[in-house]
């Protein structure tokens, strides 16, 4: 199986951002047009988004429903969407306008009954996000961290039908400081669910050293500030993504 690409549409007061750490004050814009940015990844050969709500994600509801519906409506791939995701109301809005998979965080670690209902009527589709601040789950936009680990939270989904655990090092998110390819493999051999890895992308070499991992359980990467900056080919990555 290849290793997915997925491009990263951080929403900030309806802009393309990257933050630095999760801090939502050390943001840079990229962009004012989320549409148009979901049509560029999909002319350079994306198959897949990832679009995090980040004002959602503090808020605890959806703030950038009007951006992730231009993306929606301009990319004709699949769409990951996370961010303030925390009622069933919410979950099934977002999976009946279009969205392939819903990324779930908060609720996983506060209410976990909910994702599990999720991911029994909507197989395939729930995303369980482990955010992870030196190996303890994060919560609330990562402004809050648990006492719980990041492989004990996964376990607790590992027979829910749940597609994948998008696992996230915060003290690596958008600071082109390489993927912590070391613990996502951890993570992918501690339990049986597929992993995303998040977090730092630097270059072609983060993705050159996850995609042998496929066969480990490394499902995809999320990549978003290495692209923006130029750091990064997404037709390269696809190409070396899809080389396993």
């Amino acid at each position: 199986m290849p290793v997915i690409i997925f491009p990263a549409i951080d929403l900030k007061g309806g802009q393309v951002v990257r933050l630095a750490e999760g801090d939502m004050d050390r943001a840079t814009v990229y962009g004012d047009d989320p549409g148009e940015q979901a049509a560029r990844f999909a002319m350079a050969g994306a198959s897949w988004l990832h679009v995090v709500d980040l004002d959602g994600a503090f808020a605890g509801e959806p703030v950038n429903a009007h951006a992730v519906e231009a993306i929606l409506r301009r990319f004709p791939g699949k769409v990951q969407l996370g961010g303030g995701i925390r009622t069933r109301e919410g979950a099934e809005r977002w999976l009946e306008l279009g969205v392939a998979r819903i990324v779930i965080g908060t609720a996983a670690l506060k209410d976990p009954k909910l994702v599990k209902a999720l991911a029994a009527d909507h197989p395939g589709k729930v995303v369980v996000a482990v955010d992870a601040r030196d190996g303890m789950v994060a919560t609330e936009g990562w402004a809050s961290v648990s006492d719980l680990a990041v492989e004990d939270l996964a376990r607790r989904f590992e027979d829910a039908g749940v597609a994948a655990l998008l696992f996230t090092d915060i003290g690596r998110d958008g600071l082109l400081k390489g993927c912590n390819v070391e613990a996502t493999l951890a993570l992918a051999k501690a339990q049986s669910l597929p992993v995303i890895a998040s977090g730092g992308v630097a270059g072609i070499e983060d993705i050159r050293a996850l995609a042998p991992h496929a066969k480990d359980g490394i499902e995809g990467v999320i990549t978003g500030r290495a692209l923006y900056d130029g750091r990064l080919d997404l037709a390269e990555a696809l190409r070396v993504g899809a080389m396993v």
